[in-house]
């Protein structure tokens, strides 16, 4: 089962050095040079109204290097052991800071390219700015993986149908939202989502949402897989 995490780039002031064994040559990328990279555990950059993080937060992990050829144009190369838990969560992250109110419009496209092994999910990570509460979108899965909580049952929100769980971390509330068929690409309708936890669940009222982050939590990837943004668009406001 996921373990959530609150602040999944900060989270590195808190877990422990991590043994990422020998730096991974920069063949982990792709064949034309990348704007950025980095084998960081922590390595990030802003790139046209979006910041990239490598964000290796979990114990136990291996090698993983990020490049970017842009906020909506990146990839990683993993090679995490099959030994159970979360290892990391690498993702391009939007800053909205608007009031669900506020908002006239949240809405983001994606197009991906993912291994058939491993275990992972591609996932939408929507905070609000105070950390109190999470909002995954899990938009395909491989592998034993699953999110944290109850299923409260499936709905069909923002042009998708997702099986919807609840759950808690011990930081803070979980509400993850995954797709009942895996997909590679695709337009999601964030606001609706937001508003239905507001106004038909209740389960929280007029957050600020902080930003939406969208990247691949990686519980195993032995031997090295590529996980690539072939293109991803967060608008709205």
């Amino acid at each position: 089962m996921a373990t959530r995490t609150t602040r999944r780039i900060t989270r590195g002031l808190l877990a422990p050095a991590l043994a990422l064994g020998a730096t991974v040559g920069l063949a982990a990328a792709p064949a034309s040079a990348a704007v950025w990279n980095s084998c960081d555990q922590w390595g990030n950059t802003a790139l046209n109204g979006y910041t990239l993080y490598n964000n290796i937060w979990g114990s136990g992990a291996g090698s993983q290097c990020v490049w970017a050829n842009s906020g909506t144009d990146w990839g990683v190369w993993a090679n995490h052991p099959d030994t159970g838990g979360i290892k990391s969560y690498p993702n391009a992250k939007k800053v909205i800071n608007k009031p669900i109110t506020s908002l006239s419009s949240l809405t983001s496209s994606y197009h991906v390219t993912v291994p058939s092994a491993g275990a992972y999910n591609t996932s939408y990570d929507i905070w609000d700015t105070d950390h109190a509460y999470e909002i995954m979108l899990w938009v395909n899965r491989t592998g034993a993986v699953g999110p944290l909580g109850t299923s409260q049952g499936n709905v069909t929100l923002g042009g998708h149908t997702w099986t919807v769980y609840k759950g808690n971390n011990g930081a803070n509330e979980v509400f993850s939202f995954v797709r009942t068929a895996n997909s590679t690409s695709g337009t999601v309708n964030i606001l609706p989502i937001l508003k239905w936890i507001k106004d038909t669940k209740g389960w929280f009222g007029n957050e600020t949402i902080g930003d939406v982050q969208f990247g691949y939590e990686i519980t195993s990837s032995s031997g090295g897989l590529d996980f690539v943004t072939d293109n991803l668009t967060v608008s709205g406001g």
